[in-house]
């Protein structure tokens, strides 16, 4: 596997190895010892998610301001921009943002830390999008920061205007958001 760390530093693109021969393929899509060892964090996962969105779909941008998630991201149906914003207020990169492409045919992965909001937009007619968090879904502590806020400058992909849903439409501006330390 390769590790890519982004503009974001903390935030990590990783690059399975893929094996495949005439029968298809096979790729490792987590080792517990090898993301430890490659991006020097020891994670402990404790539940796996599983979306699946129709074209045009932006889910996000969501975290949780008590028992924050980090998130091992991947889709394996269609293509997704995937964004992570930074909310830490004592990091030098806080409300800052990084995108990428994930897709099934790349298996790209993204590890999102705790601290930051995550969300994507779906790119294909179909996405299925699978997440890893290492801390439990907790709604009382879940917040939705404005996807389109102009303080954060999302470049999100542009043409169709994105289907939400209530929570996402109606998500905070960072100027008010709940933040961490």
């Amino acid at each position: 596997m390769q590790a890519t760390r982004l503009a974001l530093p903390e935030v990590v693109l990783l690059q399975p190895r893929v094996f495949g021969d005439h029968r298809g393929d096979f790729f490792e899509s987590y080792n517990e010892r090898v993301f430890r060892d490659l991006i020097g964090v020891d994670a402990t996962f404790v539940q796996d998610n599983h979306s699946a969105s129709r074209a045009h779909v932006l889910r996000g941008l969501h975290y949780q301001i008590r028992q924050p998630q980090g998130k091992l991201v991947r889709v394996v149906t269609g293509e997704v921009f995937d964004v992570a914003v930074d909310l830490r207020r004592s990091s030098p990169s806080f409300g800052r943002w990084i995108g990428a492409r994930l897709s099934a045919a790349s298996r790209d992965m993204l590890w999102v830390p705790p601290g930051f909001a995550h969300g994507f937009y779906v790119l294909s007619e179909r996405a299925e999008f699978l997440y890893k968090a290492t801390d439990y879904w907790a709604p009382e502590y879940e917040r939705t920061l404005l996807w389109n806020d102009p303080a954060l400058g999302i470049a999100w992909p542009e043409g169709v205007a994105p289907a939400l849903a209530p929570k996402d439409a109606a998500g905070t501006p960072l100027a008010a958001a709940d933040c961490y330390r």
